[in-house]
């Protein structure tokens, strides 16, 4: 449950930032989408959204839940594999929060080809590269966090494919701000995650002996 309330905390932090206001009509994301779709399915997808008796918000939640643990996961166990599966066993000797920041970044830098494309980031493909890179160190220390806990890489795999499926929930109801600024992996997202970091910090001070000093197998 970790990625939906780090989505739902990230969008409460979105909406702090001046020029950026809630639209429960999700005119922001309508708009969004202005420069990609032609007025005749921007106003569908106005006229889907306004006809649903639930809002999309919590549809969104039940199906990133859902896609989070099955379709995503496989496709997350991939990456987990190679990240917190066999880096985080090699890297080990480092301790827990060397090697977890250090194979955050790594993970970051491999996403600049398609960040510098315009994923995640269309308006700063450039920045978004810098910015991708920091999600990945803060990123890092929790999903190696999890594997660490359930001693599976499995657990890293559900929890990168649940981040994925359940970070868009922070826009939904978002307008304005930039793509820098508002989102999972805007800077409201790296303040949330911030916070989780020092959370598992002060988690880990807190035990005796601490978690961080268990071997990966």
């Amino acid at each position: 449950m970790l990625p939906p309330l780090m989505a739902f905390a990230t969008l409460g932090v979105s909406l702090l930032w001046p020029g950026v206001g809630y639209s429960p009509e999700m005119e922001g994301m309508l708009e969004r989408y202005k420069s990609i779709l032609p007025p005749e399915q921007l106003e569908q997808m106005r006229n889907q959204i306004a006809a649903k008796p639930v809002h999309q918000i919590w549809l969104g939640l039940i199906q990133g839940l859902i896609m989070g643990v099955s379709i995503n996961a496989v496709a997350g166990f991939g990456e987990e594999l190679g990240w917190r599966g066999f880096l985080q066993k090699e890297l080990n000797c480092m301790g827990f929060w060397k090697s977890s920041l250090l194979i955050g970044f790594i993970w970051g830098i491999w996403h600049a080809p398609i960040i510098l494309q315009g994923y995640n980031y269309p308006q700063h493909p450039v920045l978004g590269a810098v910015m991708m890179t920091a999600l990945g160190v803060l990123l890092g220390p929790i999903f190696s966090y999890l594997r660490v806990k359930a001693g599976s890489v499995i657990a890293a795999a559900i929890a990168h494919g649940t981040f994925n499926a359940t970070a868009g929930l922070s826009v939904l109801v978002v307008r304005g701000g930039s793509d820098l600024i508002i989102g999972g992996t805007g800077i409201a997202g790296l303040i949330v995650l911030a916070f989780v970091n020092l959370a598992i910090f002060a988690l880990d001070r807190s035990l005796n002996g601490g978690f961080s000093n268990q071997n990966v197998e």
